[in-house]
């Protein structure tokens, strides 16, 4: 298992991480079964795991804490904060107010005193960037996390907190963990760029994106849509719908590209990701030990100029296929306020002092 420097922490991350959004109630909800993978995964080299609060309410960091019981001090624990966690207004987001609270729930619930990378899981437009950064600094200082990064922001994001630090004097992300794929490639035109000229490691998420590079999924063959991935997002895997049919082509072309160089889908799909220069580590997502055992054999593989550019030629650079879930949209796309002028401006706009009479200015 090779290593590479995350940014410019000095903390060393396995080319494969282990993401564990799996664990608990919403995949494998078998605690002895999920730390034995936890185990494996470390035998195999990987000293990298990622988690998040969030992930199955909590269970996830529970299943972490229990697995690293003694093997705490080889391992780099990453885990995340932002999405609620329970009701009330107060319970999320990226307030100081609940990220000195989330931090003490999670070092609870992994059972450690500290935290190697804390993220912020998506941006909050509620809450001001220095107020976030504010509260991360603090708890560095504090030391309940060595370093802290943000996860799935757009590049304006990330660039906006980096002058902010710097004005302020904070501490500043050393990391971000955005979704990456040889057919959700839109990260590689603006957030690889902006990592890049900010020294910032970069983790990224769903390398089989979310499954379809799993080599479950192939043209001509029938999905059932009412188990799995499919279950929760039909219309993502649905051949009837024309949107997909882009996908399913490529996939094909990927697949059969694997099929040249020997290896399997998944195992071309993890290779491609950490072929990136500004890529750390790419973090697999296993809900049983059979999925493990078959992304860690890309570990190793490395892919030469000639198989990128064919990768290049079937999904071409900064292309994203599909969305991947959970990315982060901007409120000026999302709130319709935010386009629209209230209505008596627009009724004033259209009298008669508004309907567009020469000025003599263009």
């Amino acid at each position: 298992m090779r290593h590479r420097v995350l940014g410019g922490t000095g903390i060393k991350v396995s080319v494969q991480s282990l993401g564990t959004m799996m664990f608990g109630a919403v995949g494998n909800p078998d605690h002895d079964d999920c730390v034995r993978i936890v185990h494996a995964a470390l035998d195999a080299g990987i000293t990298t795991v990622d988690t998040a609060d969030m992930y199955s309410a909590g269970e996830s960091e529970v299943i972490v804490g229990k697995a690293l019981r003694g093997r705490r001090d080889d391992v780099v624990l990453a885990t995340k904060v932002h999405f609620p966690m329970g009701a009330g207004p107060h319970r999320g987001g990226n307030s100081r107010r609940w990220i000195v609270r989330a931090v003490d729930e999670s070092l609870r619930r992994l059972d450690t005193d500290w935290i190697d990378l804390y993220q912020v899981h998506r941006p909050d437009h509620t809450t001001d960037i220095e107020e976030t950064l504010g509260a991360l600094t603090d708890l560095v200082r504090a030391g309940k996390i060595r370093a802290f990064g943000c996860s799935t922001f757009p590049a304006e994001e990330i660039v906006e907190s980096h002058h902010v630090a710097e004005r302020r004097a904070l501490g500043r992300f050393r990391s971000e963990q955005p979704p990456y794929s040889m057919i959700a490639r839109g990260i590689e035109a603006a957030v690889l760029p902006v990592c890049q000229r900010y020294g910032m490691g970069v983790l990224v998420w769903s390398p089989l994106a979310s499954g379809f590079l799993s080599g479950r999924y192939r043209h001509g063959r029938p999905v059932d849509l009412t188990t799995g991935r499919p279950a929760h997002t039909p219309a993502r895997f649905d051949p009837a719908i024309p949107g997909n049919a882009a996908k399913y082509a490529a996939v094909e072309e990927l697949a059969a590209l694997a099929d040249e160089l020997g290896c399997s889908l998944p195992e071309l799909a993890v290779a491609f990701t950490v072929a990136h220069p500004a890529v750390s580590s790419a973090i697999i997502g296993p809900r049983t030990m059979e999925q493990l055992d078959a992304l860690l054999k890309g570990a190793s593989r490395q892919l030469d100029d000639a198989v990128l550019d064919r990768i290049d030629e079937i999904v071409p650079p900064g292309t994203n296929l599909y969305q991947p879930d959970g990315v982060w949209s901007p409120p000026a796309l999302t709130d319709p306020t935010r386009r629209r002028r209230p209505l008596a401006d627009r009724a004033a706009a259209s009298g008669p002092a508004g309907r567009g009479a020469p000025t003599g200015r263009s």
